[in-house]
């Protein structure tokens, strides 16, 4: 079969040999093996995932055990979340333009090279650096869903799509928990070497189960792009991470904010005019594709608040009026329903999204997280009601976690579904940050004396509720303001007609 055409003078996309990217036959005539492929990359994501969070249950014992302060041992945290955000979209556009199962298997590479130098090492910047290379797996997400989308044929993709953007909530849910028990009874080093040797096998699968694609997106790596995308996330992220320590109003933050703007604007303008860029703004900027970004960014906001405070509110002791006094791992714990949840959730918002359009599952979503955290903000008194509003809000999670990118496909050509899903995630990592930061602010000033220690009142806790559940309702409202089918249908024609003359002027020079 020829490959795909689309309207104007010339193909959209570039196959390296006699591709037949039509979904219904890809895979299945290039390997026999398509029916392990979904489950293949979706260990990948919860892999990955779980990564991320790996060491958040070690990070009050990393000075004592490196010998650093704790300002060095969060940015454990901090670096995979500045090289997670710049690589991913990069890698997503690489993807499309040299193929995306050879970069996620080198992305893949990365982890493990990373967890080897965390495995091997005490010293606090070599793990800052392993955490930093760690950080860049997280391309692995994005790379997946596009080879999802050229691999499987129609009445697979919505579910295997769902599930494969569910495992960064999956993996978060699953990791607390599982690190939380080997840094209580094993040497804080296996969870690196545990690390290492699940990326490894992710390789292997990749490499066995795993075609690669023959679509490809034409033309030339944009490197000043790439760079100015860089230095403009870097800056905007450590500014949004470290300003509550460093000061709002302090030189080192106000410059980071003043150079992101500075660079982001001039970035944005260099893009608009180059022929092949890193991000295609122009693409961007149509409301079916900017609105779900803007979702993407408040749903991570909403989803990392029900992350980051569960097991620091079971663990507050009994001391506080309201804390239970748990352990590290019941604290973990708390969240593995909620990761259960999501696993068994996003086939059903797959066959929401294929019923009523992933518009109405997203809605859906905001709607069940907006409400879990009611159910937080009048339940936070006892273990279980505890558990199952952190369950609820994560069953809005896995809901609107599958449907982001099924809005994406339906908006961008195929030949873009690496960079326009790298960004999507990317936005769900920007919402992550400023959730970091807010949690941080509230649960550090609004505090009192209990016990001999100070530590946040229960009205903190309950006020980041309530942010959360803001976060969940405004994603709602812009959820609604998204286009119909049909009009997401002609701002995909649209983009193809784009995309080809783009690829034309590219040939043409």
């Amino acid at each position: 079969m020829p490959a795909a055409h689309i309207p104007g003078p010339t193909p959209e996309l570039a196959p390296e040999s006699a591709p037949d990217p039509a979904p219904e036959s890809g895979s299945r005539s290039r390997s026999g093996s398509s029916r392990f492929l979904v489950a293949v990359l979706a260990f990948c994501g919860v892999v990955v995932a779980v990564m991320q969070t790996l060491v958040v249950p070690l990070l009050p014992h990393v000075p004592s055990l490196t010998g650093s302060t704790p300002a060095a041992a969060s940015w454990l945290v901090t670096i995979t979340l500045l090289t997670g955000a710049v690589f991913t979209p990069v890698l997503g556009r690489v993807g499309d333009m040299y193929g995306k199962r050879r970069v996620l298997v080198a992305s893949l590479g990365v982890l493990v090279v990373g967890s080897v130098m965390c495995a091997l090492s005490s010293q606090i910047g070599v793990l800052i650096a392993g955490r930093a290379l760690q950080g860049a797996a997280l391309a692995v997400v994005p790379l997946g869903i596009s080879i999802m989308r050229d691999e499987l044929p129609p009445a697979r993709l919505l579910s295997s799509v769902a599930l494969m953007s569910s495992t960064l909530g999956i993996g978060a849910a699953v990791g607390l928990p599982v690190a939380a028990l080997v840094v209580q009874n094993f040497d804080w080093h296996t969870m690196f070497w545990a690390s290492g040797v699940l990326g490894l096998i992710d390789i292997l699968l990749v490499l066995w189960f795993v075609p690669e694609s023959p679509l490809r997106s034409r033309g030339r790596f944009d490197a000043v792009g790439t760079l100015g995308l860089s230095v403009t996330l870097v800056s905007l992220l450590l500014a949004v991470t470290q300003g509550a320590g460093w000061g709002w109003t302090s030189p080192r933050t106000l410059g980071l904010l003043v150079l992101a703007l500075v660079v982001g604007l001039l970035w944005g303008a260099y893009e608009l005019r180059t022929t092949s860029p890193m991000v295609d703004l122009r693409v961007s900027a149509r409301p079916a594709v900017l609105l779900t970004n803007i979702a993407a960014l408040l749903i991570g906001f909403a989803f990392y608040a029900n992350s980051l405070v569960t097991a620091q509110m079971v663990q507050e002791p009994t001391s506080t009026g309201y804390g239970l006094g748990a352990s590290i791992v019941v604290g973990g714990l708390c969240l593995l329903p909620g990761g259960l949840a999501m696993v068994a959730l996003s086939p059903v918002s797959a066959r929401i999204s294929a019923k009523y359009g992933p518009r109405t599952a997203l809605a859906l979503a905001a709607a069940v997280m907006a409400v879990g955290y009611v159910v937080r903000f009048f339940t936070s008194h006892s273990l279980w009601p505890i558990i199952g509003g952190a369950t609820v809000v994560a069953a809005g999670t896995a809901i609107a976690y599958s449907a982001l990118p099924a809005l994406v496909m339906r908006s961008v050509p195929p030949g873009e579904t690496g960079a326009a899903n790298g960004l999507n995630t990317l936005m769900r990592s920007v919402g992550q940050a400023f959730c970091s930061a807010v949690v941080a602010a509230v649960l550090a000033n609004i505090t009192f004396r209990a016990g001999g220690r100070t530590a946040p009142t229960l009205h903190a806790y309950l006020l980041v509720f309530l942010i959360a559940a803001g976060a969940a309702l405004l994603a709602l409202a812009v959820t609604l303001c998204l286009p119909g089918r049909a009009s997401a249908a002609k701002a995909g024609t649209v983009g193809k007609e784009q995309a080809a003359r783009r690829r034309f002027a590219e040939e043409g020079a």
